[in-house]
């Protein structure tokens, strides 16, 4: 899972899970985490037995869950000759431009470092060179993962092809909604016939939406935000911003144009609540019904139910989005410099493989990149007590396996922020018309890739 900084806010849920309330403030790639363990190394618990012991450290950004899950723990005593140490840097934002620095001079890396999905791409295309091959790691398997989630943490041809970055956890998307708010307008509450609604069309989400607007009358907003809209659209498509050459398409690519004007229409038709997500005025929507749908990813439950509080159990509920799509995610590589690689490869292999990541997502509420995973009880049986009892496993099981193995640029964040931040949000809460939000977004962005 991880997102700009202020969208990481990850994993927190369950029922058949056990409900771990911090979680629900870890966030894409995670602005709110915790600050223990910042910036300096923090020792994993464990015995040493007076044997010499080899000392493996990881480094990471957030409470990024690993070693809040025991899988630190468990890995040592299972392996009574390594120690392991965790440091954790608050913020993506200023953990990832360390990581850059020491790969260049190959000097203060950890043996185990943690990469946001929205910096991935950089690092397979230009660090390649300087970190293990994972998929030829003891005991990882390729096929145990989703075919989009090993491929972003691929080098290209070019690059030499090495599987560099083995994945943690992915965010696909749901769509989650208001039971009291759809029965007040007349629709059906049942995420089954909520599902039916806009089955295999976004569109079919905006006619949802506008046949709530009628019902519910004016004032009432479907989405909490256009801009929600439009990540969770982009997010479904195979080909987004960059083409598998890596050039950027965004201006070219009628997927993301449409995806912006679909978006636009939710706020032109009034269908939007007009909030800026990861604000205190979103946080405040979750608990005042000031929207009755909102794209959210597994770990956006935990944040919902935070938000929504005691008072929005079983007022909330998760349904099928209309098409599988992603937010978020991580992964772990390998620095080729550090002294103890082939031990550190073995540590990372370990820490991603399924039955880890089960246990991740049963302590953490981290949905498993590794599709074998999902067969597991721990999470093919998980439903959300919150939510209704909602079958979050299957929900999020069927959406992860669905997601399009679409290219990833180096710079995908900083085109998706602005195409939010500079050309929806215009739309969306200053009444600009959609010609003037995409332009707008386009010159911001040309600016910021030096076009």
């Amino acid at each position: 899972m991880r997102v700009r900084a202020r969208t990481r806010a990850r994993r927190t849920l369950l029922t058949t899970v056990s409900a771990v309330g911090a979680a629900a403030l870890l966030l894409a790639g995670c602005a709110q985490d915790p600050e223990e363990g910042t910036g300096k190394g923090a020792p994993a618990a464990g015995k040493s037995g007076g044997a010499a012991q080899t000392t493996l450290t990881v480094g990471v950004f957030g409470a990024f869950g690993l070693q809040e899950a025991g899988l630190y723990d468990e890995y040592m005593a299972q392996n009574p000759g390594i120690r392991i140490e965790q440091t954790s840097i608050e913020r993506n934002e200023n953990y990832y431009p360390q990581l850059l620095t020491h790969l260049g001079t190959g000097s203060g890396l950890a043996d185990v470092q943690a990469v946001e999905v929205n910096n991935i791409a950089e690092i397979t295309a230009t660090q390649a060179d300087k970190l293990v091959d994972l998929g030829k790691a003891p005991g990882v398997d390729k096929a145990a993962y989703l075919p989009w989630k090993w491929a972003q943490g691929t080098a290209s041809a070019a690059k030499g092809g090495a599987t560099v970055g083995l994945g943690t956890d992915i965010g696909p998307q749901g769509i989650c909604y208001r039971k009291d708010l759809f029965e007040a307008a007349g629709l059906p509450s049942d995420r089954a016939a909520v599902g039916a609604l806009w089955a295999g069309d976004w569109n079919k989400y905006l006619e949802a939406g506008r046949t709530y607007k009628a019902k519910a009358g004016d004032g009432k907003a479907f989405v909490d935000s256009a801009s929600g809209v439009m990540a969770a659209v982009t997010g479904s498509s195979a080909q987004r911003f960059y083409d598998d050459q890596g050039k950027v398409v965004y201006k070219t690519n009628p997927a993301v144009r449409g995806a912006f004007d679909l978006a636009a229409s939710f706020a032109t038709d009034g269908l939007s609540a007009k909030l800026q997500q990861f604000t205190p005025a979103w946080d405040q929507g979750f608990s005042n019904g000031s929207f009755a749908t909102v794209s959210c990813p597994a770990w956006m439950l935990g944040y919902i139910q935070d938000k929504a509080g005691p008072a929005g159990k079983d007022k909330w509920d998760v349904a099928q989005a209309p098409k599988p799509s992603n937010w978020g995610g991580s992964f772990l590589i390998v620095p080729k410099a550090g002294k103890k690689a082939q031990e550190a490869a073995k540590l990372a292999a370990w820490l991603t493989a399924p039955a880890q990541q089960a246990k991740l997502f049963e302590k953490r509420g981290s949905f498993p990149s590794a599709s074998a995973a999902y067969k597991l009880p721990s999470v093919s049986g998980a439903q959300h007590a919150y939510f209704g009892g909602a079958p979050i496993g299957e929900i999020f099981s069927k959406a992860a396996q669905g997601v399009p193995v679409a290219a990833v640029g180096p710079k995908d964040l900083v085109i998706a922020q602005n195409l939010a931040d500079i050309g929806m949000l215009q739309v969306d809460q200053k009444g600009r018309s959609p010609q003037e939000g995409w332009e707008a977004a386009v010159k911001a962005i040309d600016n910021a890739l030096d076009q």
